[in-house]
């Protein structure tokens, strides 16, 4: 029997990167999985078939999570699908911005926070009311959190914030028999990563893995599926690096 068999799951930023790829396995585990996206209508529109294709089950749901009121309307839409009951959140929409402390603007900050952090904070907040024994909620953190990385002194500060909410959350939910947890990625593949893109990159990349091995946005999946199932049911408060050994 498939792990997630029966649990609904809502993932935000599912139109690409570790987002999609974790709706993707989320459904692969058997979970009816709801696809957030922005303005991405298409590339979510393919994920949603791609699941349904598989024989899985998924519907899509837009909202602008950088707006103060988009956690809101999106915890809205998602109980008139799901109903009453929300077993896997998975926090995944993001945005990066690779800038000097001196370049950095107000904008480019309120931005990242906006979403990086006030997103997931609230959205956490609204659907708890969803969330009951057993529900699973997973952040995305990243090494920039626990190590200098580039010109990412703003967005770090970011998912140093999630760290310290994914405790916070974890004691408050405690009680309820809720686990909040996050996983930290490394360097991956992604839209958002300038050091995959470049063969440079790529190689000051593997020079510093202790696996010699790009990843991908699929060798993350697998690690929100653990999270989220109940092989990980006595795991919560943690953030859980996935970096290839990336540092060590």
């Amino acid at each position: 029997m498939s792990p997630l068999n029966g649990k609904t799951a809502l993932v935000t930023g599912a139109s690409r990167g570790i987002g999609r790829a974790s709706a993707l396995a989320l459904a692969k585990a058997g979970a009816q999985v709801l696809v957030h996206y922005c303005h991405e209508d298409k590339a979510a529109n393919e994920v949603v078939a791609q699941i349904r294709a598989a024989g899985g089950h998924a519907e899509k749901v837009a909202a602008d999570l950088r707006t103060p009121d988009g956690p809101h309307g999106l915890a809205r839409r998602v109980r008139v699908v799901i109903g009453a009951r929300l077993d896997i959140l998975v926090a995944s929409a993001g945005v990066t911005k690779d800038a000097s402390i001196e370049d950095t603007t107000v904008d480019d900050f309120d931005e990242l926070f906006a979403l990086n952090v006030r997103a997931p904070y609230f959205l956490v907040q609204q659907l708890m009311p969803a969330m009951c024994k057993g529900s699973s909620v997973v952040l995305v953190s990243s090494l920039a959190a626990h190590a200098s990385v580039g010109s990412l002194s703003a967005y770090a500060a970011t998912k140093g914030a999630i760290d310290t909410l994914v405790k916070h959350f974890a004691l408050a939910l405690g009680g309820r028999g809720v686990r909040v947890n996050a996983i930290a990625p490394g360097v991956v593949a992604t839209g958002m990563s300038a050091r995959a893109t470049t063969e440079s990159g790529r190689e000051a990349t593997l020079e510093m893995q202790t696996l010699k091995h790009i990843a991908q946005c699929e060798d993350i999946g697998g690690t929100v599926v653990f999270l989220a199932s109940d092989a990980a049911r006595w795991i919560t408060g943690e953030t859980l690096c996935v970096d290839g050994g990336l540092r060590l």
